[in-house]
């Protein structure tokens, strides 16, 4: 696996994806990526990688800043061992590191993300709180350990600064008086072996005593601790062993704090190993535009526009590749420096990728097989040392393919069959493939040899393709064309580059019959491609035209019908002023009526009624043209669309009625003012429309009254309601109702009452009852009409 990871450049993929990593773990665990062969292992794997893309995608970056190597330190805790000031400032990065992450990931899960696996992850860090609190207040982010990590340590720094303040006094006074400065070489205080000296010229040496501690390279300049602060610098080294030992014990206490919580810090730098290891996969990922690839173990590979990414973008030039399908191997022919080793290494590459649980840089929707065998003979692997040429080296490595392979396996054939007599070579590819293709394997091979130009038309499961060259720039284009194999393009070629068509004229006689054949039919598949591709692409652009001309017209319909719903409000707030003038112009006729009756007892009640019931039905009807969403509904009853069903255009979001029947495809479609050929698929039957007998209804002034089947009288007064009681039987009886419901509740029993008797008498009923459990019980009379 060693030799084809480093054929296939796996290695140098793994550069760029340890550039991912944010600390050292994670780097290290790039290090020590291999490809899996276990198929759930690999989904877990690419599952991880997904979520960790999911993550960067939504926030941008992970939060993994501090995560430092602590294992030996930790080792050495457990058995006891000191750990230095710096040491313990990494235990506490990695503990805050691991509690911040532990945060993000439950701010996630609390926002709604959907993801699965990190959760999981971080359940098992322990959050050391009280450690990484205790360590951060003794020592300081320099490596430093505080005045506040003790009160010992605190009392012995003061009595240091005391010494010290008291030498440089002392010191002070001696540099600045006229006769010191006459016997220094120079009027500062300065340190030697720890102790506060003064720089005295040599012939001076006597005149402040105590000892000498360095001298200057010409010895003129004596580095003197005159006796006057010997005393206090004998105190102030004191002191400071003093603080060492603070030091020391301070040390010793944090490293057993350590000691306790070795344990919970291996598994949270575990943890935490794995969440960049995964992050650093996602990166990868982002930066070079890969997707997750749909996974199978049966062989099949599809990978569309697939890049090699070690190849930079602007550079690539990206490949469609199937195989495992309707054929097991593939032989790509073309000219050198075509790509098609690039296309060998790209499959060969991706696919360890795959099984490494990276994505890979391809369009979405591709699928990746899962091999448990990968063999690749690409390149010149000529040894020197074992005087073995071009071809031997290729053989022995063939050799070795042939006892391995299996039908788990892809193996990769660069030029198989190179370096000996063409002839033998080609005859030796198609036994070898032919071999490779028995035992179920798959397998890409590249070759020079016109031979098995053929070779796929003549075996089932075996496919052609070939790389493209362009002959007027002379110049390979790099697209991989699967299912037409390679041209020599050798006299085209020659012919741009200026030999004479005689020369080439002679050359072609040369070739046999069949070879000419089978370039004029690789010719012709060429041109057909083409032209294929070319009215493809025609039809495409066409379609997507179609299709801005759809949305355009779906959004002005949209437009026309919210300007016809203003223009519909408006004439209704108009009409709803003209209503509420002339209830309030009936209102004042009926008082008046009333006035005239209280003068004029002639004047009967059941005139006032009438009268008040014909300026109530005079009244105009409206009916609101508002937007309801219909509920749209399949009946299976109903087999076939029919002239004047209503039905739903899917595409536009319209609502309209069949008008005919075009074919059993299309109808038909009345939507508004524009009438439409539809496809069926694109309607949803709604409904169809009912002949229904009634009675024809009571009208007043051209208007139709709308009557409902129930009358609610709850609220109302006594007298208003026993009018309505006799205005609603009359146009229920006109609307053609045979049953109607008078709601009056129950309270005092008194509208009730009042109902029943007016009913009793009322020339159109017939029978009254209660309602019953399920019709409202007692506050609800219903009445059986003539």
């Amino acid at each position: 696996m060693n030799k084809v990871s480093r054929i296939l450049e796996y290695d140098k993929m793994k550069k760029q994806l340890i550039e991912f990593a944010s600390s050292s773990l994670g780097k290290q665990r790039v290090k020590e990526l291999l490809p899996l062969f276990d198929f759930e292992s690999i989904k877990e794997a690419q599952a991880r990688t997904q979520e960790g893309a999911k993550v960067i995608r939504l926030k941008g970056q992970a939060p993994l800043g501090g995560l430092r190597d602590i294992r030996e330190s930790l080792k050495r805790a457990k058995i006891g061992g000191l750990l230095s000031e710096h040491e313990l400032l990494d235990i506490s990065s990695t503990i805050y590191s691991s509690r911040r992450f532990k945060r993000f990931v439950e701010t996630l899960v609390e926002e709604g993300v959907d993801i699965k696996i990190l959760p999981e992850l971080v359940k098992d860090i322990v959050l050391l709180a009280e450690l990484e609190k205790d360590i951060n207040q003794a020592i300081d982010e320099n490596g430093g350990v505080l005045d506040s990590a003790s009160p010992a340590l605190r009392s012995i720094r003061q009595q240091i600064r005391s010494y010290e303040s008291g030498i440089r006094s002392k010191l002070e006074s001696i540099t600045r008086s006229s006769s010191g400065r006459k016997m220094l070489s120079d009027a500062i205080i300065t340190i030697r072996n720890d102790r506060y000296v003064i720089p005295v010229k040599a012939e001076y040496r006597g005149h402040f005593g105590g000892m000498v501690h360095d001298q200057s390279a010409s010895g003129a300049t004596l580095f003197v601790e005159p006796e006057s602060v010997v005393q206090m610098n004998n105190q102030l080294r004191e002191s400071r062993m003093k603080e060492d030992q603070e030091i020391q014990r301070i040390l010793h206490v944090l490293s057993g704090q350590v000691s306790l919580e070795v344990d919970a810090l291996t598994m949270n730098v575990s943890v935490m190993t794995e969440v960049d290891f995964m992050f650093a996969k996602a990166l990868y990922s982002h930066s070079i535009k890969a997707i997750e690839p749909k996974l199978n173990t049966e062989g099949f590979i599809k990978m569309d526009k697939a890049r090699h990414p070690l190849i930079p973008e602007d550079e690539i030039v990206p490949i469609d590749i199937e195989l495992g399908g309707e054929f097991s191997s593939l032989v790509i022919t073309g000219p050198n420096t075509g790509g098609k080793t690039v296309t060998l290494k790209t499959v060969g590459l991706l696919t360890l990728m795959v099984q490494s649980g990276l994505h890979i840089p391809c369009e979405e929707g591709s699928e990746a097989a899962i091999f448990q065998k990968i063999f690749a003979d690409i390149g010149d692997e000529q040894s020197i040392e074992q005087s073995l040429s071009t071809f031997s080296s290729h053989m022995t490595n063939i050799v070795n393919i042939m006892e391995e392979v299996d039908f788990q396996s892809l193996v990769l054939f660069d030029e198989l069959g190179a370096g000996t007599d063409p002839t033998e070579g080609a005859a030796l590819a198609i036994s070898i493939l032919d071999r490779v293709y028995s035992v179920g394997a798959k397998v890409i091979a590249t070759t020079h040899y016109s031979e098995l130009k053929g070779y796929a038309y003549n075996r089932e499961g075996v496919k052609n393709a070939s790389v493209e060259f362009d002959v007027d720039t002379l110049r390979p284009t790099y697209r991989l064309l699967i299912g037409v194999p390679g041209r020599s393009n050798a006299f085209a070629i020659s012919r741009r580059l200026g030999l004479s068509d005689q020369i080439i004229d002679e050359a072609k006689n040369h070739i046999t019959a069949d070879s000419n054949k089978m370039e004029n039919m690789i010719s012709s598949l060429e041109d057909s491609r083409k032209l294929a591709e070319k009215e493809m692409e025609e039809a495409e652009r066409l379609r997507k035209e179609a299709e801005q001309i759809h949305h355009e017209l779906a959004q002005e319909m949209e437009k026309l019908e919210e300007e016809k719903q203003k223009v519909l409000q408006s004439a209704e707030n108009k009409a709803a002023d003209s209503i509420k003038k002339a209830k309030e112009e009936a209102d004042q006729i009926i008082e008046e009526l009333r006035e005239i009756q209280k003068n004029n007892p002639a004047v009967k009640d059941h005139e006032l009624i009438d009268a008040k019931k014909r300026l109530e039905m005079a009244e105009p009807s409206l009916t609101a043209q508002k937007k309801k969403s219909v509920p749209v509904k399949h009946k299976p009853d109903v087999d076939k669309l029919m002239p004047g069903d209503e039905v739903k255009v899917i595409s536009f979001d319209q609502k309209g009625h069949i008008v005919d029947k075009v074919n059993d495809k299309e109808y038909y479609v009345q939507l508004g003012m524009m009438k439409m050929k539809v496809r069926k698929e694109d309607l949803l039957y709604i409904n169809r429309p009912k002949a229904v007998e009634t009675k024809p209804l009571a009208t007043v002034r051209g208007r139709e009254a709308h009557v409902k089947t129930e009358l609610d009288l709850r609220g109302e007064r006594y007298e208003n309601a026993m009018l309505e009681v006799e205005k609603y039987l009359d146009d229920a009886v006109l609307a053609g109702y045979h049953q109607v419901s008078i709601i009056h509740g129950k309270g005092t029993g008194a509208l009730r009452k009042g109902v029943q008797e007016l009913l009793k008498n009322h020339r159109n009923v017939q029978e009254t009852r209660l309602g019953t459990q399920g019709e409202g019980g007692s506050g609800v009379t219903v009445v059986l009409l003539k």
